[in-house]
């Protein structure tokens, strides 16, 4: 009876373990945050500096992608309305040196400025650029999925004054807050 009830409980806190798991995996698939609607607050009297189109990096990957468009001014990120990414876990928005950022990067390993933790799966959505950061230093946004180290997509920055952006940036990881 002792053996019986040894594995009964073994099995009922792996069978727990499993479940908690499993739930925080599906969880941003069951109840996504609600799409969210920012404006751009004195537009008119803000200078376009870069623009940028998300792509989906991995095309045989139908979970993680992204498509829509960003504006970057001197203190804002702004993503577009037509922003959408698949859901999941622990998304944030990086700016990132590097030009070329595939599935097989490290952006996690890489010198980045974290711009906070991505407010939602779809919509336009705002994040503060620190003072002092150059945006001709950064060549790419990137929504990463801190949790799992996973590329969900980028987006190549082209910016407004027809100058090349170089990968010369001296911040390291630079977090304003989650």
């Amino acid at each position: 009876m002792k053996k019986i009830l040894k594995w009964l409980s073994i099995g009922f806190l792996l069978g727990l373990a499993a479940g908690f798991m499993a739930g925080i995996i599906v969880f941003p698939y069951l109840f996504p945050p609600p799409p969210v609607n920012e404006v751009v607050e004195n537009k008119e009297q803000k200078e376009v500096l870069a623009t940028a189109e998300f792509i989906h990096v991995n095309p045989d990957d139908p979970i993680h992608y992204g498509k829509g468009r960003a504006t970057l001014y001197g203190d804002l990120l702004h993503l577009e309305a037509d922003f959408e990414v698949g859901p999941g876990p622990k998304y944030h928005v990086y700016l990132v040196p590097e030009a070329e950022i595939t599935a097989d990067s490290k952006v996690g390993e890489m010198m980045f400025v974290d711009l906070g933790r991505l407010k939602a799966f779809s919509g336009s959505q705002n994040y503060l650029i620190p003072p002092g950061i150059n945006l001709e230093n950064y060549q790419s946004v990137v929504i990463w999925c801190e949790q799992f180290n996973v590329l969900i997509s980028t987006a190549r920055i082209e910016l407004s004054n027809g100058k090349e952006s170089t990968e010369s940036a001296t911040d390291n990881s630079i977090t304003p807050g989650d």
